[in-house]
């Protein structure tokens, strides 16, 4: 089983923490990263793009001329996408662009975005991070001191001081345990754990 260290805000190592090999030490499946990363994507497309066919458009029910003897061409309805102000032919109309993969899929793509992060020694953990206050300042020192350049933390819980002293930091996001997905791992160079958010990822996935 893979181990590493837990640090403590100030980074110093205050104990090791043995982590699940189903969880953090799996083979990288980059297919099911894949699958996930394109149905997130997809699930953010708004879909409302849309156009008028030539029944949508206003007015144009009078036949423009008579069908014949007038030397020009045939027309009946004055909204054929043939004309301007007419309609739109095969334009776009809304949609819905998400899907679902199978949930083994979409478990095996965390797992594997997990592992993925902890062979390139990209995951740390830390002990905790007391605030009884909001203080961006001291967030921010603790991110500089670690070397974080764009990071996505990980917390076991609700913690408003915490999650208010990052929100206005560049770069930097924070997600509870049950919110965290592939996109947001692979999109940040660093992850962050608090210990007790390992323990109950590992509870889900392993």
């Amino acid at each position: 089983m893979p181990v590493t260290g837990v640090y403590d805000i100030k980074h110093n190592k205050v104990s090791d923490i043995q982590l699940n090999d189903a969880v953090f030490g799996a083979p990288v499946n980059e297919n099911a990263i894949y699958q996930v990363v394109q149905m997130q994507m997809a699930s953010k497309r708004s879909g409302t793009a849309s156009t008028k066919t030539r029944s949508d458009v206003r007015g144009g029910g009078k036949k423009p001329w008579r069908q014949k003897g007038t030397g020009r061409a045939r027309a009946g309805h004055s909204r054929s996408p043939l004309w301007k102000g007419g309609g739109v032919v095969f334009g776009p109309h809304p949609r819905n662009y998400s899907f679902s993969p199978p949930k083994k899929v979409r478990r095996l793509a965390l797992i594997s975005a997990l592992s993925q992060k902890f062979n390139e020694e990209s995951i740390t953990i830390l002990s905790d991070f007391p605030l009884e206050e909001t203080k961006t300042k001291k967030f921010k020192e603790m991110i500089d001191l670690f070397g974080f350049k764009k990071v996505l933390f990980v917390i076991d819980q609700k913690r408003p001081v915490l999650e208010k002293s990052l929100r206005n930091i560049k770069d930097v996001k924070v997600i509870r345990s049950e919110g965290i997905n592939v996109y947001d791992l692979l999109r940040h160079d660093d992850i962050v754990f608090l210990e007790p958010a390992v323990n109950k990822v590992e509870g889900v996935l392993a």
